[in-house]
């Protein structure tokens, strides 16, 4: 059973950093593409970030130069660095990995942004 463990969310004050931390385990981690997405109250759940096993990314336009993800496949570990956070970055955020047609999710970790 493929397990994704998010961890690094918190709450932050406007313009702060957090970053976000997703374990994996079970899974063929070097060949997923792994991502960041995010859900709201009352929203459905957006792509924030994506990385795939060549390195490519891709960024939502809402994050972009103030988000970067990164990955390191001897840990099995995908990142999420947040910088200049603002009040609509709050959500909960989700890992999530991407082999051979499944999708796979963790639990979540909130990120609240409030001064």
């Amino acid at each position: 059973q493929v397990q994704l463990v998010e961890s690094g969310g918190g709450l932050v004050q406007p313009g702060g950093s957090l970053r976000l931390s997703c374990a994996a385990s079970r899974l063929f981690f070097s060949a997923s593409t792994m991502g960041w997405y995010r859900q709201a109250p009352g929203n459905e759940r957006e792509l924030v970030a994506t990385i795939t096993s060549g390195g490519t990314l891709d960024y939502a336009d809402s994050v972009k130069g103030r988000f970067t993800i990164s990955r390191d496949n001897a840990k099995k570990m995908v990142y999420l660095q947040m910088n200049s956070l603002k009040p609509e970055d709050t959500a909960v955020y989700y890992c999530n990995a991407k082999l051979w047609g499944v999708d796979y999710w963790g639990q979540g970790t909130q990120v609240t942004v409030s001064s």
